[in-house]
């Protein structure tokens, strides 16, 4: 939802036909998903952040495990119910919240900084006049697709690259990027919240996976509220960013695993190893890819990544959540493809999309919608 849709340079890999088009399901070694969704740039001190050692695999177990399997279970069992549409929204938090937005751009508060930055969904008109929006303190400028490159512009100074903040329990670094992303997506909050009270309320451990985990907030927030946290990402920088997110906080005691590793990849071993997780949180690209140039197509792969992410569920488990941004469907597409994943499950499956509240220039002023994202959530209840 919040670009165009971008098409890869080179020809995809073959695709297996397993359940028709709903059921598509790729060749193992097209199934990886790319480094990131986002690219993190350097440190602030201008040091290329520091490497995260991947999670190995010893010779003689790999080639005694059974090859990672490309195609997507034929379910049976009644789809579990379902609860359509819900509209997830988040109003502003610490340090963050949505000052106003239209004519393709929305203005921000991220911490000490008003920040102007590309958004195609505010189709409106801006609600505050002209010289608040030109003083603000950076302005993303260029190309204003999603992935695309770009710079930031400094009307009244020039602003270090890094600068604290904290939303929920967890303290992070923002950035300005090359790609306009500032390290954080705030419409998360509503997903942070509800893992949060998971874990907080549910009487004992709880092991969460973070996929496509990114800078690590999610991770902290579920870590501090007392989990056990596996945190995946495929990219060195956004894991070294990560870790310095964890020591911002004075966090480095937390249990949290992170694994430099393409996200595709690990998820297969879990599931071969037997692995389980009571919450697993995955917020995929739409197209990008991996380490060795395997192509991934959220179209092409989202199925058999959920069908995997299922089988690594505990039977207790708590939820599992896809997010997915910047696609051409509706939400009852992921909806639809939910309750086929998690048929015989039980529980329910809840749709819809993730909205920003404007706030006005103090947060307090409740104003129009802005759409961000897809979301389908299967809880157990």
């Amino acid at each position: 939802m919040k670009d165009k849709d971008r098409r890869p340079k080179g020809k995809a890999a073959p695709a297996t036909s397993s359940r028709g088009v709903q059921g598509r399901a790729v060749q193992a070694s097209a199934s990886r998903p790319p480094q990131s969704k986002h690219q993190a740039p350097r440190t602030g001190d201008g040091r290329s952040a520091p490497k995260a050692v991947p999670e190995k695999t010893s010779p003689k177990s790999a080639a005694s495990e059974p090859a990672p399997r490309a195609e997507v279970r034929i379910r049976t069992g009644a789809k579990p119910d379902e609860r359509i549409p819900i509209i997830l929204e988040t109003k502003g938090a610490r340090d963050y919240h949505l000052i106003d937005s239209g004519d393709g751009l929305k203005l921000e508060q991220y911490g000490p900084y008003r920040i102007v930055r590309p958004e195609a969904q505010a189709l409106w008109p801006k609600t505050l006049p002209s010289h608040v929006w030109e003083n603000a303190d950076p302005i993303f400028t260029g190309d204003t697709d999603e992935d695309g490159m770009g710079r930031w512009r400094f009307p009244r100074q020039a602003l270090g690259e890094t600068w604290p903040m904290q939303i929920l329990d967890a303290e992070f670094y923002g950035r300005f990027t090359a790609f306009r992303h500032v390290g954080v997506f705030p419409e998360q909050l509503a997903h942070w919240s509800w893992m949060k009270e998971q874990i907080e309320t549910a009487g004992r451990p709880l092991k969460v996976l973070n996929l496509f985990g990114y800078t690590g907030v999610a991770s902290l927030i579920a870590a501090k509220a007392g989990a056990e946290v596996t945190h995946v990402d495929a990219s060195k920088k956004a894991i070294g960013w990560a870790r310095k997110n964890q020591a911002l906080g004075r966090a480095d005691h937390l249990p949290i695993r992170w694994i430099c590793e393409d996200a595709m990849k690990f998820i297969q071993r879990e599931e071969r190893r037997g692995s389980r997780y009571d919450i697993i949180l995955t917020d995929p690209p739409k197209f990008g890819r991996g380490p060795n140039g395997e192509v991934w197509q959220l179209f092409d792969h989202l199925a058999l990544m959920l069908d995997i992410c299922r089988e690594i569920l505990s039977p207790d488990a708590k939820g599992l959540v896809l997010t997915a941004y910047s696609i051409r469907a509706s939400f009852y597409s992921i909806h639809e493809l939910m309750r086929e994943t998690m048929r015989g499950r039980g529980g329910a499956v809840e749709s819809g999309e993730l909205i920003l509240r404007e706030g006005g220039l103090d947060g307090n002023e409740p104003g129009r919608a802005l759409s961000t994202s897809l979301f389908s959530r299967w809880v157990p209840k």
